[in-house]
């Protein structure tokens, strides 16, 4: 005949359980609690990232969710407690086309004696993604940029320290982190859409967040197109070679004779231009020690 448990044993048993019951509910709503509390402090740093956000920019969003999408990477977007977030990409997208529109704008008016090209060269110099991610970092704005991108913190740090080399601009000697530019764009969509459309206010916006801005009298030539422009006036054949394969970098050759060399290992593109730059450098050496010379000639490369 089978063993009955007796009463004691099972009120005892019955006891317990709904005590561990208990104890779970307990511990289940102090987690809850605790999680409540974690998303109230991630919201007040939300709130306050983007009041600090505000205060740089000199603008006060009537939609802060335009905020906060112009500083969300695609990458931010990507986990599941993220879904709902968009990315600045649209944004941007928007911001790119409204700059080029009020750069042109200043320019024209600035500027009536200069031709379309020379306007031209100016716009892009002041729009492209060295000068605004320059912006970004002048104005810390990426310290509030969202991402789970790889490597992008060391990339900034090394592009930060690469500007103080070149105040103004590189013309494409450095590496540069076109995430940072991104975020100068979408951040100018943001303030256009959030201002019902308006120009104005956009540029009261952000002409003091993009100064220095470049002009006629502070703008350089790219060092290819300086090379280019500078052996076609003196009549000299001017050849490059590309080791990119062999050494990650180019030789300049000016007549046959090698006259510039450069290598990055990053971007073959900064290691063609760097080259460029290199043979202008030792072009300038030559003709200082051939200052009797009047015209730049092959001899004052040779000697």
């Amino acid at each position: 005949m089978e063993a009955q448990p007796d009463e004691e044993y099972m009120e005892t048993a019955i006891t317990d359980a709904e005590g561990g019951e208990e104890e779970l509910i307990k511990l289940l709503h102090i987690k809850g609690e605790d999680a409540d509390d974690d998303d109230e402090d991630h919201n007040k740093k939300e709130n306050k990232n983007l009041e600090e956000l505000e205060e740089i920019i000199g603008y006060k969003f009537d939609n802060k969710s335009l905020l906060e999408e112009a500083f969300t990477h695609s990458s931010a977007c990507s986990s599941s407690s993220s879904s709902s977030r968009s990315s600045y990409e649209r944004l941007e997208f928007v911001g790119d086309a409204v700059l080029n529109l009020l750069i042109s704008k200043e320019h024209y008016f600035l500027y009536p004696e200069l031709s379309s090209g020379p306007l031209t060269r100016l716009r892009s110099a002041n729009v492209d993604t060295e000068k605004l991610a320059r912006v970004a970092v002048k104005h810390g704005l990426h310290r509030f940029l969202r991402h789970t991108k790889p490597c992008l913190e060391e990339e900034i740090t090394k592009f930060t320290q690469e500007i103080t080399e070149f105040p103004l601009h590189s013309n494409g000697l450095i590496d540069v982190p076109k995430d940072l530019a991104d975020i100068v764009e979408s951040a100018i969509g943001a303030v256009f859409i959030d201002s019902n459309s308006c120009l104005d206010t956009v540029w009261k916006v952000f002409k003091s967040l993009l100064e220095p801005i470049i002009s006629p009298g502070t703008i350089k030539m790219h060092p290819v197109t300086e090379l280019y422009e500078m052996c076609q006036k003196n009549n000299l054949n001017v050849r490059f070679v590309d080791l990119w394969k062999k050494n990650i970098g180019f030789h300049v050759y000016i007549e046959d004779q090698l006259i510039g060399r450069a290598s990055y290992g990053l971007k073959k593109d900064i290691a063609y231009n760097r080259a460029a730059k290199d043979a202008l450098d030792n072009i300038g050496r030559m003709k200082n020690t051939a200052s009797n010379t009047t015209k730049f000639s092959l001899n004052t490369i040779k000697s």
